[in-house]
């Protein structure tokens, strides 16, 4: 069982909430669906199974694995490559969504409104287009040709206080010290949770697997019963059948796939390799892959319908609402959110829920690293290697032993590895 939620937590992340409901919108609602599911069979779930086979085969990580067909094991050094990278960039997101999560902790959301420092003249607080035709809106005249000019108090928030966007390439802008300190604090729930090896991360899994659940379900309770909700839901189902022949529909649903699938990481392999040998994993992928694209479809269900009350208040068609990636999360969203009684309440619950995803799929690409980072240290670290630096530091200083021992110690790691896998 802590396989599964370990999976769970690591492939079900924020591509299933905001990027799938959009390429189901954008590709022909329900029809998107026909694709999507022949390529999880096609080439989804017999991956998927093939990375976590090997590893619980070989009971090695993602480069070490190989070395049952030295041919491919450069598919474990991109792999690693891959890993490295995305541990860069998806560190930012976490570190966005700790920043609207402090903020969300107020009485009045500071992106619902003007006035603040970092609005300019041209910020407008939210209305709709029926109001700003009405001359007797709130005892004033609204001109709507008169806010093309204007900017939202949302955008304005993410572009001035939290991105601190320049005006051109010529001004690097200046730092942003509550990033840095976000930034800080998000490293710092990483290391903890994983601090202890696999066995506390198997544990703290049961959490942060299923907590993004009961907030969806609670955000979906919730927003069905909000104006303007069905009509959401039938825009994000609606089937357009001439979408099947755009070659672009299908590169949509293979690249969903592989990304939410986090195929070709190496981190299944590496969670593969806790497993019992005789573990029934052919079943482990069935029912994964039934739960990651169950729970993409249901998010489809919390953002649209949201998007639809969102759309309807502003008497807009939801086409102009409907995001995906960082602009749904950090703009579309929070919008809707304003327009809720107790906003507060559920930009706090949407926004902590984003933490925990994110987070969940971030700790285990960092856990799984080091098993895929010391079979290729040791290829440095060969005896040749070591030799040489022995030799060196009798003539040269303490530098060259510190790094002899650094090969020992990744060599001796090597050896029982081997060991173990025998």
């Amino acid at each position: 069982m802590d396989f599964i939620m370990s999976c769970v937590g690591f492939a079900v992340g924020l591509g299933n909430v905001w990027r799938f409901p959009y390429l189901c919108y954008k590709n022909g609602g329900g029809v998107f669906l026909i694709p999507y599911l022949l390529i999880v069979f096609v080439g989804g779930i017999p991956v998927f199974f093939l990375e976590v086979a090997l590893g619980q085969f070989m009971k090695q990580g993602g480069i070490a694995a190989w070395n049952i067909a030295p041919l491919f094991k450069g598919l474990g050094l991109a792999s690693m490559v891959i890993v490295f990278f995305c541990n860069s960039y998806y560190i930012m997101i976490l570190v966005w969504g700790v920043f609207y999560l402090a903020h969300s902790l107020t009485e009045t959301l500071p992106w619902a409104t003007c006035g603040h420092p970092w609005n300019s003249p041209q910020c407008t607080e939210l209305f709709g287009l029926s109001t700003c035709g009405n001359n007797t809106h709130n005892g004033t005249s609204r001109n709507c040709s008169s806010l093309a000019d204007q900017r939202s108090p949302v955008i304005e928030f993410w572009e001035n206080k939290v991105l601190h966007i320049s005006g051109d390439l010529a001004d690097p802008g200046e730092i942003s010290w509550q990033l840095i300190l976000c930034l800080l604090v998000t490293w710092v729930i990483v290391y903890f949770c994983i601090w202890k090896g696999v066995k506390s991360t198997g544990k703290v899994v049961y959490f942060t697997a299923l907590f993004p659940y009961v907030v969806l379900i609670l955000l979906l309770l919730h927003g069905v019963t909000l104006p303007g909700a069905l009509d959401g839901i039938i825009y994000y189902l609606k089937p357009d059948w001439s979408k099947l022949a755009v070659a672009q529909v299908w590169i949509d649903a293979g690249t969903q796939i592989f990304f939410s699938y986090a195929i070709g990481l190496g981190a299944l392999t590496a969670l593969g390799s806790y497993n019992r040998f005789h573990n029934n994993c052919y079943r482990d992928a069935y029912l994964l892959a039934v739960i990651n694209s169950s729970t993409s479809f249901f998010a489809g269900f919390v953002v649209f319908s949201v998007l639809g009350f969102m759309a309807s208040e502003q008497g807009v068609d939801i086409s102009q609402v409907a995001e995906s990636g960082p602009g749904l999360a950090f703009i579309a969203y929070p919008k809707a959110v304003t327009l809720m009684p107790l906003s507060p309440l559920w930009a706090t619950l949407f926004f902590f829920m984003l933490l925990v995803l994110g987070l969940d799929s971030q700790r285990w690409e960092f856990a799984s690293f080091p098993l895929i980072i010391l079979p290729a240290s040791s290829c440095l670290c060969s005896t040749w290697m070591s030799n040489l630096l022995a030799c060196l530091g009798h003539s040269e200083g303490e530098l060259p032993w510190a790094a002899y021992k650094i090969c020992n110690t990744v060599n001796a790691s090597k050896s029982h590895n081997d060991g173990k896998s025998l």
